[in-house]
């Protein structure tokens, strides 16, 4: 059922036949198995191995090859000579174009791999309602119509739509189709657009996402290649290996030099019919023998037996080079191709941002003479380590930030009212998440901010090691504080709630949407002098601006947080207690852009190279990074180079060309629409390269000019891709696109150099059989031929050092 996701519960119910307190009896089952098939993806046959082989030689240059190596044994054997000294020449072209299939073969096995590990990302079990009973199955049994319950943890095990939440919310991780790193909140709500994007589809539950709160009952409208996963996994199989621009002009090339040599070979016997009947060859017959030697010699001469040989050499030469610079090459055309490119299409998240939510601004209320006014704070640090400063709105570092009322209580607030973990990977060496990002965004502030009464509190910190200092200052409060009771967070409410008992004293502490949490507000916590006044409406108006400017000019995520002293030895909370609020403060955050993107988008304008930013996120937010990162290149007005999805498919053809050629960032979109641009961007003669990370990258991936999957990324993408980037980095990217660039000169130039000598040759056997110059003089002429050709100057040879501005050139095609 393709549009459940439009449809009310009841029409997909009726749809199905299927009683929700029932579920479907045995005979409905195997009825609907039949109809629809089972819920697995199906085994794609894999191309027999000596098919791959055969595969690898169904080229015209190559043929040539293999034809020269023959023609190279025929004519020894036609000499007298024998033993290896027949055998050294033809051998080793043979030995070229085995190493050469051998890549091919490994590359186009790897491809397969991707569709193989899709598979990974399917349920193994489900706990189903059928004949009126639950029961856990495999989840290769479940059919369209199967009402299946899902809670915390569980993998999703087909596309689902909502019938009924058994809990106050249910938040589903989808960042395996989406690539957000966010969880999304799901709905029962059919008032949804029959046009919707995934990320629209609050009321379906996607085949190998994961639960990751609450819990809920869903009916099954999607099994196997009917769902999510199955039209990523057909999109995949529908995509061709794109052939690169340096495999594409050796086969103009081999295509030209067949023709060369086939009308130079037969000229040659033409001229000479006349030469046929010279006493010395002995007749007639000899003498047409002796000029079709001499024309099929010319044809030897003429090809460039180490043509492959080189060129592979200089791409492996180039993938160490480049495995130097953090890019893993996965196939070995891929490394010129990167010295093409003219588009660079860039998944937002993880790539051009650093995929970790942090705290970037604080709001707080100051006293002053006047009475309370906002005062502002930004936070440094992009990452989850517990590194950074607190700056007042003049730019002044705040030595402790601890010692401000507002700050110690919004750190004490991210700490206890959190149900993350942050913790130091040794191996990684990085610090990591358990949990939503953006309440381990709460836990990295509040190691800023720090602890009460140390006045050497940053020397004090850095004397303990990476894994205690991970989470010093939150095990601090949890010391401090003992946690009774929680109020977990709900989509109605829009906010958590913990009870804290500490010495006779019992807090509440909530956080939640800015707009929830000041309803429930009377007063408001003063940041230098810890007192606490009412919230007036002038008070609430002025903090209602800064929220507004947090999320709308800013775009950052905003939450609010607040407390309540409780009467002491109260046991539970409920919702009546979320009343008469002091307000401590508001914080926005964001996925910060890496601080080194801008400069590396720079410098693709400046070689040339188009930024085509591509996310799942919404327009407004992606705008905003885009602004920062440089990628709208200073324009103010972002109308004809931003574009959603819909708004793209939307366009007339003539319109989406010119899109097309001005488009910096293409939003809301979904797997599909991902190939979609890649398509139309090489109908265009763009040479495209493709970032991405997560299953729903990986038909993009493949399609494109060249694939780059981020090293933290799914392993369908890596297997998808021509290139891994091992640390996640856009910039990255621009190194290995100017040694890709490099690569294309080095190989362009050993090129030169072999035609120019073997024209030397073709030229000279050429004219002597043409102008009837004895056999005698023959090898002269060659010796002759080859000095001139082998005293070209080094940089012809392809060695020559490219200078630091490789990349200010324009991209070859």
């Amino acid at each position: 059922m393709e549009d459940a996701f439009a449809r009310s519960v009841s029409e997909v119910l009726e749809f199905f036949a299927v009683d929700p307190s029932k579920g479907l009896t045995d005979s409905q089952v195997a009825e609907h198995a039949r109809l629809y098939g089972r819920n697995v993806l199906p085994q794609e046959q894999s191309t027999p191995f000596w098919r791959l082989v055969l595969k690898q030689f169904d080229d015209l240059l190559v043929k040539i090859l293999i034809a020269s190596a023959v023609v190279s044994f025929l004519l020894a054997l036609m000499n007298g000579e024998t033993g290896l000294s027949a055998f050294v020449e033809p051998s080793v072209i043979l030995m070229i174009l085995a190493a050469n299939a051998a890549v091919g073969v490994i590359t186009e096995t790897n491809a397969e791999k991707a569709l193989e590990e899709l598979r990974a990302y399917q349920a193994d079990v489900a706990t189903v309602l059928r004949n009126g009973c639950f029961s856990i199955l495999p989840a290769t049994d479940l059919v369209p119509g199967d009402i299946v319950e899902v809670c915390v943890g569980c993998k999703i095990p087909a596309d689902m739509r909502m019938i009924k939440m058994l809990s106050d919310h249910l938040r589903v991780d989808q960042a395996i189709l989406t690539g957000e790193s966010c969880s999304v909140e799901k709905e029962l709500d059919s008032t949804i657009a029959t046009n919707a994007v995934y990320q629209d589809k609050t009321n379906i539950l996607f085949s190998g996402t994961v639960v990751v709160a609450g819990r809920a009952k869903a009916v099954v409208v999607g099994v196997g290649s009917n769902t999510a996963m199955g039209s990523i996994r057909d999109s995949m199989l529908r995509t061709e290996d794109e052939v690169t621009p340096l495999k594409k002009k050796l086969d103009e090339f081999g295509t030209f030099l067949a023709k060369v040599i086939a009308g130079i070979c037969v000229l040659v016997w033409i001229v000479n019919i006349g030469h046929f009947r010279d006493p010395a060859h002995g007749g007639l017959l000899r003498g047409a023998i002796h000029y079709f030697k001499i024309a099929v010699a010319l044809a030897v001469a003429a090809i460039p037996e180490g043509l492959p040989a080189v060129v592979t050499t200089c791409l492996a030469l180039g993938t160490k080079r480049m495995a130097r610079l953090n890019a893993i090459v996965r196939s070995l055309p891929s490394v010129e191709t990167l010295g093409c490119t003219t588009v660079i299409c860039s998944d937002k998240t993880g790539t051009l941002t650093t995929n970790m939510m942090s705290v970037s601004k604080i709001c707080v209320l100051q006293s002053v003479n006047h009475g309370p006014i906002a005062a502002q704070y930004s936070v440094s640090g992009t990452t989850y380590a517990p590194e950074g400063f607190i700056f007042d709105s003049n730019g002044i570092q705040l030595e402790i930030p601890a010692q401000y009322h507002s700050l110690l209580h919004i750190a004490m607030c991210s700490a206890l009212c959190n149900e993350s973990v942050i913790q130091y990977n040794p191996e990684k060496r990085i610090y990591e998440k358990i949990g939503e990002s953006t309440e381990v965004a709460l836990r990295v502030l509040a190691e800023k901010i720090g602890l009460p009464g140390f006045d050497s509190m940053p020397s004090a910190l850095n004397m303990l090691s990476k894994h205690e200092r991970a989470s010093y200052c939150n095990r601090y409060w949890e010391n401090q504080f003992k946690k009774i009771s929680a109020l977990e967070f709900s989509r109605d409410r829009k906010m958590m709630s913990v009870l804290c008992s500490r010495k006779q004293m019992d807090i509440m502490l909530t956080k939640g949407a800015p707009e929830s949490i000041l309803s429930r507000c009377t007063t408001i916590l003063c940041n230098d002098d810890g007192s606490t006044v009412p919230l007036t409406a002038a008070i609430r108006a002025e903090l209602e601006s800064r929220f507004h400017s947090f999320a709308g000019k800013e775009t950052l995520r905003c939450l609010a947080l607040a407390w309540k002293k409780m009467p002491t030895g109260q046991q539970a909370l409920s919702f009546h207690d979320e009343k008469e609020l002091t307000f401590i403060g508001l914080v926005g955050m964001l996925d910060p852009p890496r601080e080194e993107v801008r400069n590396a988008i720079a410098s693709c304008m400046t070689a040339g190279i188009r930024v085509i930013v591509v996310t799942g996120d919404n327009k407004t937010t992606a705008e905003s990074v885009c602004q920062k990162i440089g990628a709208f290149n200073h324009l103010e007005d972002f109308a004809g180079h931003s574009y959603t999805a819909s708004e793209f498919e939307q366009l007339p053809a003539l319109q989406k060309t010119m899109a097309l050629q001005r488009m910096s960032l293409f939003t809301r979109v979904e797997p599909s629409h991902k190939r979609i641009l890649v398509e139309a961007l090489q109908h265009q003669n763009e040479v495209v390269a493709m970032t991405g990370d997560g299953v729903n990258d990986a038909p993009a991936l493949k399609k494109a000019d060249i694939g780059i999957a981020m090293g933290s990324g799914t392993a369908v993408a890596k297997s998808a891709s021509d290139m891994v980037l091992a640390d996640d980095n856009f910039t990255t990217i621009i190194a290995a696109v100017a040694e890709g660039r490099a690569i294309y000169n080095n190989t362009k130039q050993f090129i030169r150099y072999m035609i120019s000598s073997n024209i030397g040759e073709v030229v000279c056997i050429f004219f002597a059989a043409v102008l009837g110059i004895p056999d005698t003089l023959m090898p002269v002429q060659l010796l002759w031929v080859n000095l001139v050709t082998d005293g070209l100057p080094a940089t012809a040879i392809g060695f020559n050092k490219q200078d630091s501005d490789v990349m200010k050139a324009k991209p070859r095609q």
